[in-house]
């Protein structure tokens, strides 16, 4: 998702004003796994209130070799954490490894905890409490084979946490991979001809839903805290008048969005947790199979994460099955993008009807319309019958997926 991310921080940087001693976000570059950039204070807070698809923002403080425990400690002792945040506030260390040669990352991490406080100690005579649970301060350690980068997290809580989901199925979607959907299948409510959204398996509604802040220009993260308000660069003033220029962006969407689920309970999920969110008015929402519901409209994109495997739960109902929500199971994701007889399936046959049966029902009715679904099945596009437009990693927590777009054409089309 990196390219995407990067896309959207240049949007952020372009509507942040400059002033005089500096541009608040510059400098902006795809790397593995995240992107950088140089920011000041108000650029951070931009980023943490407007960004869909990061799951934190990080300041990195140092990069340093390192062989031994004893290094990380002298690495965590160098910082000068106390220009940064007070004796008074908690903290804690979340730390990462990558071919890390160290073989306890809880001592690691001890140690680096150690560094902190003595130098916290040195400089102020006093020293922060360590809070695993509910901490003030996070700061994170990443570990190379050679190298360990430490970060101060100015988010707090990972970004995907909008703060108003409360309802939730047995395999909810993260808001930020419902972003990073919408980002990579091109759906955009302010083109010239905005085309309505549909997500025919809802569940508790977070694709329809942050569809709807999108084309309300409502800020992701305006009814959370950040760890920045934490921070000795956090300026209130500066803070409420970032949050009062997002807020008077705010508006009506001109596209129709739509969400529908096989379960009228996940549905009720669904408009809770909509209302929680201020989207209730923007986003229509009812109860339906997958496999029987018509269109919404003449024409639209669908999107939707289809069940598969690790997740339950299902977006419709085939005839003659069960009862309640199906399963369908996928034994194992794809390796790549090649051959799409190479994944092997447990539950292939039943799988291979339902999006059968799905296809059939789309080409019946929905012709006119794309559809992009997220899967970790390779076999997904002979399921349906159709040949994809497009095949875009991406991980669903960890399973890996391809979100898959198709064109769908009526059955009487000439």
């Amino acid at each position: 998702m990196e390219p995407y991310l990067a896309a959207e921080m240049q949007r952020i940087a372009d509507a942040a004003p400059a002033v005089a001693y500096a541009l608040p976000i510059s400098r902006i570059t795809a790397g593995r796994g995240g992107v950088t950039a140089q920011a000041n204070g108000l650029g951070v807070m931009r980023l943490n209130l407007h960004s869909r698809l990061a799951q934190r923002v990080l300041i990195e403080l140092t990069r340093a070799p390192y062989r031994t425990e004893d290094d990380l400690y002298a690495a965590a002792y160098a910082l000068r954490l106390s220009d940064w945040f007070s004796p008074a506030e908690s903290f804690r260390i979340d730390l990462t490894a990558r071919f890390s040669p160290l073989k306890s990352l809880n001592f690691a991490a001890l140690r680096i905890k150690d560094g902190v406080v003595d130098r916290f100690r040195a400089d102020t005579g006093q020293r922060p409490n360590v809070d695993r649970d509910r901490p003030l301060v996070r700061l994170h350690a990443h570990l190379e084979a050679d190298q360990v980068v430490l970060s101060l997290d100015t988010s707090g809580e990972p970004l995907f946490k909008r703060g108003w989901r409360e309802d939730t199925g047995d395999a909810p979607l993260k808001e930020t991979l419902a972003a990073a959907m919408l980002a990579a299948c091109g759906w955009d409510p302010f083109g010239p001809n905005p085309m309505p959204l549909y997500d025919p398996c809802c569940g508790s509604g977070t694709i329809a839903i942050e569809a709807a802040a999108i084309a309300s220009r409502t800020p992701p993260g305006a009814q959370r805290r950040f760890g920045f308000e934490h921070l000795r660069l956090h300026d209130p003033a500066a803070w409420d008048a970032i949050k009062k220029e997002a807020a008077s962006a705010v508006c009506t969407p001109v596209v129709a969005i739509y969400g529908s689920d096989v379960s009228h309970r996940m549905v009720d999920f669904a408009q809770r947790n909509a209302q929680r969110a201020g989207m209730a008015d923007w986003v229509q929402l009812r109860g339906g199979d997958a496999l029987q519901r018509m269109p919404p409209a003449e024409h639209g994109l669908m999107l939707l994460n289809p069940p598969y495997g690790e997740r339950i739960g299902v977006g419709g109902q085939m005839r003659g099955a069960r009862s309640g929500r199906e399963r369908f199971v996928h034994d194992r994701p794809p390796a790549d993008d090649g051959d799409e007889s190479s994944a092997d399936t447990g539950d292939s046959a039943e799988t291979a009807a339902f999006f059968t049966a799905l296809a059939a029902h789309w080409k019946a009715h929905f012709g006119g319309w794309q559809a992009w679904l997220l899967s970790p099945d390779a076999q997904l596009p002979s399921h349906l019958r159709l040949k994809p437009l497009k095949r875009v990693p991406m991980f669903n927590g960890p399973i890996e997926c391809r979100l898959m777009g198709f064109d769908l054409v009526a059955r009487n089309a000439p």
